[in-house]
């Protein structure tokens, strides 16, 4: 796994101090007691009311069998009977067909909740993916339902700053920064926490972890599911580790895709310098495989060469923004979403192809921001910094993170710099910061449940898998080996998705850890979208 590899020898780089008080004071000491009676008040009281589903808002966009619906928590769980939020539910009851055998009804087995991860991203439209092959089994026996997060979308959004000014773009993204754009970015995160606090005011505090993990329950209460069955991908593992290690009764099944590392002093500045070391290593194996097909794309026959390739186009539009809007920082961006999903691939490679043979077009269709997305994208990015700036302590001194990615880029140079200017509100973040909870269960308190991971995932590195694995009593392990897409449930590898529809249809999971081959790679297509008849194989490096 060459994102191990380089995690090994980058390890010693990635431990800093950090400090534990927010930029604005002391943290407050929330009191944990009072919000677990706090909890079990509006659980309590959703169970009373339920969720009254019916017609969606935008149903001209979705089927019949989407149904829609709310359900209210407290804003502050300390405070049961305070200020309430409504958080957007969506449904599609279970289908009762078994996609396999049409004479056989299928008993349902309850509600399967979904939360996509983030934080910041929507789980509102999971209930539609019971159309697609991957997940007609579990549709057949579950109700699906999705949410927005608090903070997300319909849920008492967030929001941190105009959606107008949103999206700058052409941007840059330097992989050494000078000291004068440093300084340009620290102003800019200054100007970013600020404007969180200022929109949202007291409430922004209350969007952290331990607070979607409590609203979990509430959800689970007002579906009228005595015990949860879960499945959460990327973030949504680890508010669902939280939820683990408060509510253990409380479970019936649950599948952690993608898991992020839950120990407490990963979370969330080491996380993040984790990912960037990762993503030097998915980064490297993008470039193989485009090397392996240089009769395609013409970008080099070595990943020494694709790069050499990359930074030509780097440098072309840091002169010249291809159509006045993609400049270094939108082509990097385009590029790290594809270290998430090989299935990207074959499109990035020939738009970078089509670009440096005088063809900007698909490079623009594909890095341009869509303006009419700002308001969505801004919703998630603040929803993302509230809750990783809310959840544990940061670094306060810029020192400390200028010492740390320096460092990291040395080696690691494709995500690291990009990752920081991310975060780095959270050093001047007004509101109070929790500790964060040791996620942890002894042999017994939870049922057993079932984590999946791909080896060389970068955006969660695998080593967190094995800690929850280690940290969740009776959990077992699947791991796609050398692979590295981000989420793996339902998705091309029928193994892993064989584990999975084991567990939650019928509760049989592997014993001890279990692998998987992995999915094939993706094909490269040439202009047009076609598949070339021969491809060249992958190179090692």
């Amino acid at each position: 796994m060459r994102a191990a590899v380089l995690y090994t020898a980058a390890g010693s780089l990635l431990l800093t101090t950090l400090v534990a008080a927010p930029a604005g004071g002391a943290p407050g000491a929330p009191d944990m007691a009072a919000e677990m009676r706090g909890t079990a008040v509006a659980a309590a009281r959703a169970q009373a009311e339920g969720i009254d589903f019916g017609k969606c808002p935008d149903a001209q966009d979705l089927p019949e069998t989407m149904e829609c619906g709310k359900v209210t928590v407290p804003l502050d769980y300390a405070q049961p009977h305070g200020r309430q939020i409504e958080l957007a539910v969506s449904r599609v009851r279970a289908t009762h067909r078994d996609p396999h055998n049409s004479k056989r009804k299928v008993p349902r087995q309850g509600a399967l909740v979904y939360n996509p991860g983030g934080p910041g991203a929507s789980g509102f439209h999971f209930p539609l993916l019971g159309r697609l092959p991957e997940w007609k089994r579990l549709a057949a026996a579950y109700d699906l339902v999705g949410y927005a997060p608090r903070g997300v979308g319909r849920s008492a959004p967030l929001s941190c700053q105009d959606p107008k000014h949103y999206f700058k773009a052409p941007s840059q993204a330097p992989t050494h920064p000078s000291e004068s754009y440093k300084q340009e970015r620290i102003a800019g995160a200054k100007a970013y926490a600020r404007g969180c606090a200022q929109r949202s005011g007291s409430a922004l505090r209350h969007y952290h972890s331990l607070n979607n993990a409590r609203d979990l329950d509430v959800l689970r209460a007002a579906l009228g599911e005595k015990k949860l069955t879960f499945v959460g991908a990327s973030y949504g593992t680890y508010f669902g580790a939280l939820y683990a290690t408060l509510f253990p009764s409380h479970v019936r099944r649950m599948v952690f895709d993608a898991a992020v590392n839950p120990h407490p002093a990963q979370i969330w500045y080491r996380n993040n310098l984790d990912q960037s070391a990762a993503f030097e290593g998915r980064w490297a194996d993008l470039k193989a495989w485009i090397a392996g097909h240089d009769t395609v794309y013409g970008l080099g026959a070595t990943a020494e060469k694709v790069q050499r390739s990359y930074d030509t186009a780097r440098a072309r539009l840091a002169a010249e923004p291809a159509g006045g809007k993609v400049g270094p920082g939108q082509l990097q961006s385009m590029f790290l979403e594809a270290g998430y999903y090989d299935h990207f691939w074959p499109r990035r490679a020939e738009a970078l192809s089509a670009y440096l043979k005088g063809d900007p077009r698909p490079l623009v269709d594909l890095a341009a921001p869509h303006e009419e997305k700002a308001v969505e994208a801004e919703n998630s990015r603040a929803v993302y910094t509230a809750v990783e700036c809310n959840d544990a302590p940061w670094p306060t001194d810029w020192k400390v993170w200028d010492r740390d990615n320096t460092r990291l880029a040395r080696m690691a140079p494709f995500e690291t710099w990009d990752n920081a200017w991310m975060n780095l509100p959270c050093a001047y973040w007004p509101a109070p910061r929790q500790q964060p909870l040791d996620v942890r269960t002894g042999p017994g308190e939870l049922p057993p449940t079932l984590i999946l991971a791909a080896e060389r995932d970068a955006a969660t590195p695998y080593r967190g898998a094995l800690e929850l694995h280690r940290r969740l009593s009776g959990s077992v392990l699947v791991t796609e080996r050398d692979a590295g897409t981000h989420g793996i449930a339902g998705g091309a590898n029928p193994c892993v998705n064989g584990h999975m529809e084991a567990y939650l249809l019928q509760g049989r999971l592997p014993s001890g850890r279990a692998a998987c081959a992995p999915h094939p790679e993706p094909k490269p297509t040439t202009p047009g979208g076609r598949t070339p008849k021969a491809t060249a194989t992958r190179p090692t490096h």
